[in-house]
């Protein structure tokens, strides 16, 4: 028989704990393109509201996978870009990028 794991043994479960949910993932692949700010982001995800945007945004900033630059200046200016550690994920969104044209995009 094999070895079950639990949820703390699971590489999967952790990593999905990371950048989980439902947001997290289309932000960091809109941040893998370039630099953008708040509205930026918005426009990308218009069924996104502020509130949820502005949750994800700090959740992933907090965990390291990106950066929040205010700039002073009036209007206020912030933008977000992935840190090095976000840019370590990459080649996971770009993997899942194409299997989902590859696959998704042919069940429809």
């Amino acid at each position: 028989m094999g070895m079950e794991l639990n949820d703390d043994d699971c590489p999967v479960t952790a990593t999905i704990a990371l950048f989980g949910g439902r947001w997290k993932l289309p932000i960091l692949y809109i941040l893998s393109k370039n630099t953008r700010r708040f509205g930026e982001i918005q426009v990308r995800i218009p069924t996104i509201s502020k509130k949820v945007l502005t949750n994800q945004l700090r959740e992933l900033e907090a965990d390291g996978l990106i950066s929040r630059k205010q700039y002073k200046e009036l209007p206020p200016r912030v933008e977000y870009k992935l840190t090095d550690f976000g840019k370590t994920l990459c080649p996971l969104l770009i993997d899942i990028a194409a299997w989902q044209r590859k696959n998704i995009a042919t069940l429809s």
